[in-house]
């Protein structure tokens, strides 16, 4: 079977799309644009593709759930000490409206802080 015309995107559901599809705007530094319907919001995503933000139907409500799925944004350090750059990028991060749900630590692969997003969405910002 030949697909053609295939890509990709994620798909997030949200209370408020316009406030959450500024905030991941303002953290990737581009801009959002309004999707298909006035409670449709696009983002793009830098490995491709966009980050859809929408608010579910009421006929098909998408619960709040945890689980071990989450969105991961990450930068190189570029010769520059990894743990300055990720408390930057938090920085940032939080006055933007996220909350650290952990401090940032060293792993074997770069440094990382898992936050929650505006609407409560797990979060990896990831310096390596």
């Amino acid at each position: 079977m030949e697909v053609v015309g295939l890509s990709g995107s994620i798909v997030l559901a949200a209370d408020d799309p316009a406030v959450l599809a500024a905030f991941y705007a303002a953290l990737l530094e581009v801009e959002a644009t309004p999707g298909l319907g006035p409670s449709h919001w696009r983002v793009p995503w830098p490995a491709g593709g966009q980050l859809e933000i929408y608010v579910p139907s009421r006929t098909r409500p998408q619960p709040h759930q945890g689980g071990r799925l989450a969105l991961c944004l990450q930068q190189s350090s570029e010769g520059r000490d990894a743990m300055t750059v990720l408390t930057a990028w938090l920085e940032v991060a939080e006055h933007l409206g996220a909350d650290q749900a952990e401090p940032p630590r060293q792993e074997p692969f770069g440094v990382e802080a898992w936050l929650l997003d505006p609407e409560g969405n797990r979060l990896l910002l990831l310096v390596s």
